[in-house]
């Protein structure tokens, strides 16, 4: 899943069986600590880099067969250690998270996928091999729910994100929409807008969709998991669409009727919602 903000997926919930909470909370602490790093947007540059580099210099000492007191390292230390897990997925994210301190525009919707394939994608395939499931659909799906999710988080963040002065609206796609950041920094609503954020939403809910049937194929709490990760990805859409994307006014949240809705939807099917 996309690490940017995790108010609307479930991380290490209760959903998930006890012996599972602790690697894939140390899982996400990395990426989060990681991600704030390269988020402090009023500290310079040079420095946030350099505080991703020293914290992928930690990675390599632990690769090396170094141990680390600090809460976050040991327990990241454990958690490799008992599933196995990849070290590249890690210097994955960081290679991520360094990017976004030096590049805030993206010509391509290309571009963005290959960002997505470094930020969301290495944090769903540890959880896989956490849950002793990796296999090439089941990467593949998850891959597709990541990225994904990692989407949903820019298109609901859009005025967010341009006041960090980021944009992750494909340039390509700007200018097929007739759509300017000038539209963007005054929050405009126009046709123009609603149909280059229609034209966004409606391909990542493709995705997402593509990506559910991981649910199915992953066993018990384990499946619920992340069928309550799919329901509320695709009910953060569905506000989208109900707000007319107007994201600069009417930002989605889910509320406690939102998650009643998408544990039954979850226990009902993939957790998608009835379109």
């Amino acid at each position: 899943m996309g690490v940017g903000h995790y108010e609307n997926f479930p991380v290490a919930s209760l959903l998930l069986p006890a012996r599972l909470r602790r690697p894939v909370a140390a899982i996400y602490r990395f990426a989060r600590t990681a991600d704030d790093f390269a988020d402090e947007g009023d500290v310079p540059t040079p420095k946030r880099l350099r505080r991703l580099a020293q914290f992928d210099e930690r990675l390599r000492r632990l690769e090396r067969g170094e141990r680390f007191d600090d809460v976050l390292f040991s327990e990241l230390s454990v958690a490799i250690e008992q599933h196995r897990l990849p070290f590249a997925y890690f210097h994955d994210l960081i290679d991520a998270f360094s990017q976004d301190c030096v590049k805030s525009r993206y010509e391509s919707f290309a571009e963005l996928q290959d960002y997505a394939r470094r930020s969301a994608d290495p944090v769903g395939r540890l959880l896989l091999h956490v849950f002793d499931a990796c296999n090439a659909e089941t990467l593949t799906c998850s891959d597709r729910i990541c990225s994904a999710l990692q989407f949903i988080n820019f298109w609901q963040d859009v005025g967010i994100d341009y006041r960090k002065r980021r944009i992750y609206l494909p340039r390509e796609d700007m200018q097929a929409f007739d759509v300017t950041e000038a539209d963007i920094e005054k929050g405009t609503m126009n046709p123009n807008f609603r149909a280059l954020m229609r034209f966004q939403v409606e391909r990542t809910r493709s995705m997402l969709h593509a990506g559910a049937s991981l649910g199915r194929l992953l066993p018990g709490r384990i499946g619920l998991e992340i069928r309550m990760v799919v329901a509320g990805g695709d009910t953060i859409l569905q506000k989208l669409i109900e707000a007319d994307f107007d994201i600069f006014r009417r930002r989605p949240v889910l509320r406690a009727a939102d998650w009643l809705s998408m544990l039954y939807r979850a226990m009902r099917g993939d957790g998608r919602v009835a379109t």
